[in-house]
């Protein structure tokens, strides 16, 4: 019984820190050997396990032709509009036509920041029993929605992939990116103020009584010039990354299991 509770808890453990390996799982789908190979060498694939929840969009090996000739950089901005940012199965899908018949969806394109406008949306429709994706994006009409052929893998609520029967189209996504900064405009000089009328040209010679006030006006002393040195702000440490949090939360898991398992154990 004891044996059975620590094995149990420690595949809790194991599955709660690594829910799951997108790579490992489209390995088994030998369709999606070319879609997968392009996730690794974007390293899509990367920033997708690092996901708690998500929806891929996968096309097979003959429609990811479709990118080929593509540079690096513009194939991982159009594979990660197939990476939704939340949990969608087939199931999910009629659950949100029953009261709609269309939907905005997020993808992992818009959080790069690269995106312009609705470049990191897509729509999910469905017309005639047939569910279709394409570009929430200005410029895109219906005719570039592509169809849901299947479902290809399903762990509720982490990970799904849906197979989808092209790729999407983003209207002018090679050209997406961030705004080029902008050069501060640079200050005007002041100009020199007029004399006024009747004064001397030359500036006034300092009096006596302004040579004495100058004598006894002392320096900073050092003291005060360490108080401000240390008083001076310094830059907040960075906020901890998600990577960092879920190792603590991991950590204090385990520190808890572990607790559990000794009192059980001493009983």
């Amino acid at each position: 019984m004891k044996r059975g509770i620590l094995f149990s808890s420690f595949f809790l453990l194991f599955s709660a820190s690594s829910a799951f390996n997108i790579t490992k799982l489209l390995e088994k789908q030998s369709d999606f050997s070319n879609f997968n190979n392009l996730l690794s060498e974007t390293k899509l694939a990367d920033e997708i396990n690092r996901r708690s929840t998500i929806t891929i969009l996968a096309v097979d090996n003959g429609a990811a032709g479709g990118l080929s000739g593509k540079s690096s950089d513009l194939t991982k901005k159009i594979l990660s509009v197939h990476v939704v940012l939340d949990y969608y199965d087939t199931d999910k899908l009629k659950k949100i036509f029953k009261s709609n018949k269309s939907a905005t969806l997020t993808t992992l394109f818009q959080s790069t920041g690269e995106a312009r406008k609705e470049q990191g949306f897509i729509t999910v429709s469905v017309k005639d029993n047939q569910v279709s994706f394409g570009s929430a994006a200005k410029g895109n009409n219906g005719d570039n929605h592509v169809s849901l052929v299947k479902s290809v893998i399903s762990q509720p609520y982490n990970i799904s992939v849906l197979q989808v029967g092209s790729i999407i189209d983003v209207p002018d996504i090679e050209n997406s990116g961030s705004a080029p900064a902008h050069s501060p405009k640079s200050a005007k000089a002041p100009s020199p103020s007029k004399s006024k009328k009747g004064g001397n040209d030359g500036a006034p010679s300092p009096s006596d009584d302004d040579e004495s006030s100058s004598d006894k006006a002392s320096a900073p002393s050092k003291k005060n010039h360490d108080k401000d040195s240390a008083s001076a702000p310094t830059p907040s440490s960075p906020a901890p990354s998600a990577a960092s949090r879920t190792c603590g939360i991991v950590a204090v898991g385990a520190g808890v299991l572990i607790m559990v398992l000794a009192s059980l154990l001493a009983a």
